[in-house]
């Protein structure tokens, strides 16, 4: 996934989902099927907005090998908004938060979080860890 692309995500799986599914859980779509980690932001020039994108883009290959997606809710379109509900996030400050499988907040942070801190909670996950077994 392109890092930035969280918005036409959401409005993807609005569509998919229909009207209705989006509201109540905008990110049910990725449930048992990726971690995700969502970025919310009053605007695109937020510069811990900016700093997370450039250590996620940095850090691709980790992200691909745990299963995580990065979302954004950038504004104050109705899909940031959904998110943001979702997650009880403000509208007018930055939040990184880390989502797990099972649907469950894991990190939510007000600065930019450091790949490293994202992957070592990641794989103390037991589903995560599960994951590791299989690979194996």
């Amino acid at each position: 996934m392109r890092v930035g692309s969280g918005v036409a995500l959401a409005i993807a799986f609005a569509a998919f989902a229909g009207p209705g599914a989006a509201a109540q859980d905008p990110l049910a779509r990725y449930r048992q099927v990726s971690r995700v980690l969502v970025l919310s932001a009053p605007d695109a020039g937020d510069r811990r907005l900016v700093a997370q994108r450039a250590t996620i883009a940095a850090a691709r290959a980790g992200l691909s090998e745990r299963d995580l997606v990065v979302v954004e809710a950038v504004g104050g379109g109705g899909d940031a908004e959904a998110i943001r509900r979702r997650l009880g996030l403000p509208a007018d400050a930055f939040r990184a938060v880390l989502v797990g499988k099972d649907g469950g907040v894991k990190i939510t942070e007000p600065e930019p979080i450091a790949p490293q801190r994202l992957f070592s909670t990641i794989d103390a996950m037991p589903m995560r860890r599960d994951e590791m077994r299989r690979q194996r």
